[in-house]
């Protein structure tokens, strides 16, 4: 296992915080495709699984999968910090080059969830059932059999990390991000667990069967926000002293917000039994895990990552050293501090075949 701590991703958090610029890649389309019969990993099935995606460049590219993290979208991935630095002309996957398919994982945008209609009634699905899901919308929505890359961040990460194990023949190379292949655990899950049991516990839940969405959820989920996400550093370069922390607090009290508090409580729960630690020797695919060192989520100092790194044929790990200007367990959604890197495993991975 290699462990890099690039010049440039040091040098790129000078160019923090990250401007918004114009589009530079091609237009991102829209799709849905029904998987019928899908069968959970519960054993339940549904007749119809709609799945919404999206896919920027034309389909003679190469095929990368690109994978959003919980509570997200496709659309969440389409920021100019992540699609800004990696679609356009040049950049590590330039659509003119790449076919590039971003799905709504189940549960999220687009895709079947409970607020569609199911309410608690819809599966407890896992993080197998979404990469499923992932792998029918592909193989059979789609026609694609092999891919150049899979990469994602955070809940995404943790797919990508899946994908390697259950489908090793698939790609060439793998970017999990924010995330470790190893089981659910620690302040991770705890936090996930209480976030969970805080919007249970608010009558207005009502067993998932409210008229409006629990008061209590906003600011269980603000709470989670603050406690594994933002970087220490940079909270406290922004929040210095009670009055600035409490105007942070405000603003994000504030800010609008328009969850479901079932889509909220099954996304989260899906995490559940995720532990894809026991299968690391199955991947083939060449791996760069991308963390930062202020992860909240995934903290470098227990060495689970190192240790598990040890057991995968060919992976070596970036840690994006921390600093007043990264953002901890969302570091990653900046592709400036690691796009030499992965632009560098995209040449270098062999391409295995059909």
């Amino acid at each position: 296992m290699k462990l890099l701590q690039s010049a440039a991703a040091i040098a790129a958090f000078a160019l923090l915080p990250f401007a918004a610029a114009a589009q530079n890649y091609p237009a991102p389309k829209q799709g849905e495709w029904i998987a019928k019969d899908f069968k959970f990993h519960t054993g339940e099935v549904m007749p119809e699984l709609r799945i919404g995606y999206t896919t920027i460049g034309e389909p003679s590219g190469e095929p990368v999968l690109v994978l959003h993290g919980t509570n997200g979208s496709a659309n969440s991935m389409l920021t100019p910090a992540f699609a800004g630095q990696m679609f356009g002309p040049g950049q590590p996957l330039d659509a003119s080059r790449y076919y590039i398919i971003l799905p709504d994982s189940i549960g999220h945008g687009r895709t079947s969830k409970p607020s569609h209609g199911m309410k608690t009634k819809f599966p407890r699905y896992n993080y197998d059932d979404m990469v499923d899901a992932q792998h029918r919308l592909l193989t059979e929505g789609l026609s694609i059999r092999r891919l150049r890359l899979v990469i994602g961040h955070s809940m995404g990460g943790m797919h990508a990390w899946t994908w390697g194990v259950k489908h090793p023949g698939v790609m060439d190379a793998l970017v999990p991000m924010a995330s470790q292949p190893t089981e659910m655990s620690s302040r991770n899950w705890m936090t996930r667990r209480l976030l969970i049991e805080t919007i249970r516990s608010d009558p207005g839940y009502n067993n998932g069967n409210y008229t409006e969405q629990p008061r209590s959820m906003k600011l269980a989920v603000v709470a989670f926000g603050v406690a594994t996400n933002g970087g220490t550093l940079a909270l406290q370069k922004l929040a210095p002293n009670r009055a600035q922390a409490d105007k942070l607090v405000d603003n994000r009290l504030a800010a609008p917000f328009r969850a479901d508090a079932n889509d909220l409580i099954y996304a989260y729960d899906a995490s559940r039994d995720y532990n894809p630690s026991p299968g690391l020797e199955r991947i083939s695919a060449a791996v760069l895990a991308i963390n930062a060192a202020d992860d909240e989520r995934n903290p470098p100092e227990t060495g689970l990552m190192e240790n598990a790194l040890k057991r995968v044929k060919n992976g070596r790990l970036l840690l994006i050293p921390a600093g007043d200007q990264t953002r901890g367990h969302g570091t990653t959604g900046t592709a400036r501090l690691y796009a030499k890197e992965l632009g560098e495993l995209l040449r270098t991975a062999p391409r295995r075949g059909n």
